[in-house]
């Protein structure tokens, strides 16, 4: 999720936004492989999502139908899709708002706060697209903007836009009503597993890192051929996504097979992340997830991302490993997954299935 030095690129990649307004077909190193492509394999859900009532979780030391749904969505799908989290319709809107309203600024706006330093070396935060590690590799049709929003005491503020004016006052009362529905989940995560009640939550305080990643998939003339974001699984504890409920495009893998992920208004997608997967021991596992992209609109998403800090080392939970469930994943400084992940991002392969025993 970051990397806190900047790092030299091969080549700089291009603002997808502005390469789709001059060519009548995706350029080549944007064309995935025939196999690999959206079209191929991609069936409805042979049961749908569970949508998950926050509202309706229970106390402390209680069990309802709500959370036995909540933990058969993880267990099945790494994922569901949360209402009742307390965050107003409206106050959605306007985040989604000042998210598609940064993305119409003119192009020379958006680049002061460009992901590249001195328009040569490569950081993770920032307006841009992800790094691009070798000519071969093929590249997203979408383009990010990046930013820490937690802790306070980490955001670069000179990366937060300033137009839209409302942008950085609707972020971060966001970030404080995300963090609530992440702690509330992993509070129940815990129980689930018989660990105190805020083992998970207490990974995600205090020097633990939030990244907040806003991405951009415009249109694309042939969309059959492109993946706005390829395969990958995330590096977090837990992911809180905001979805464009205008237009679908996010796709889970399960059993080999991608589904499409259903778009429910107001309602926001929770899933585990790597960290988690190994955290859990294995109980809990990360999906594999992709962006597709449209022929005639242009998409949104807003994706919170909760990691551990960054000299954390993550390791299966004590509690969780005995002779019957031995150890099945190994123990690594988070800051050091976050570069695993990273690399293989870059790759097409999955970090967590290195970390494996």
């Amino acid at each position: 999720m970051a990397c806190e030095e900047p790092s030299k690129i091969v080549n700089i990649p291009s603002i997808v936004q502005e390469l789709v307004t001059c060519v009548q077909e995706p350029p080549s190193q944007y064309v995935v492989p025939e196999q690999n492509r959206p079209g191929v394999a991609c069936s409805e859900m042979p049961e749908p999502i569970p949508i998950i009532d926050l509202s309706r979780l229970p106390a402390p030391g209680n069990s309802s139908d709500e959370v036995a749904k909540m933990q058969s969505a993880l267990e099945n799908w790494g994922l569901f899709l949360a209402v009742g989290h307390g965050i107003e319709p409206s106050f959605l809107s306007e985040v989604m708002k000042v998210t598609k309203e940064f993305y119409k600024l003119p192009l020379e706006e958006k680049q002061k706060y460009s992901n590249l330093v001195d328009g040569e070396e490569f950081r993770m935060e920032g307006y841009g697209n992800d790094i691009v590690v070798s000519e071969k590799k093929t590249l997203d049709w979408s383009d990010r903007l990046y930013l820490v929003v937690e802790p306070e005491s980490r955001r670069i503020y000179s990366l937060w836009p300033a137009h839209p004016p409302s942008f950085r006052d609707i972020m971060c009362e966001y970030t404080v009503r995300c963090r609530e529905i992440a702690s509330l989940v992993l509070r129940h995560l815990a129980r689930m597993l018989n660990l105190h009640e805020d083992y998970f939550v207490e990974l995600i305080e205090e020097d633990a890192i939030t990244y907040a990643r806003f991405n951009y998939y415009p249109h694309c003339p042939k969309p059959d051929q492109v993946l706005g974001l390829k395969p990958h699984t995330d590096a977090t504890v837990i992911t809180v996504v905001f979805i464009d409920d205008s237009v679908s495009g996010l796709q889970v893998q399960k059993n080999g097979v991608w589904y499409k992920v259903p778009i429910v208004r107001n309602a926001l997608l929770v899933n585990t992340g790597d960290a988690m997967e190994i955290l859990s021991n294995g109980f809990f596992k990360s999906p594999v997830h992709r962006a597709v992209t449209n022929a005639e609109k242009d998409r949104v998403s807003l994706v919170m991302f909760y990691t551990p800090d960054p000299e954390r080392e993550i390791q299966p939970a004590a509690e969780l490993v005995d002779e019957k469930r031995p150890m099945r994943y190994r123990k690594i400084k988070t800051k050091d997954y976050l570069t695993k992940l990273f690399e293989t991002f870059a790759e097409g392969t999955l970090a967590i299935d290195t970390m494996k025993i």
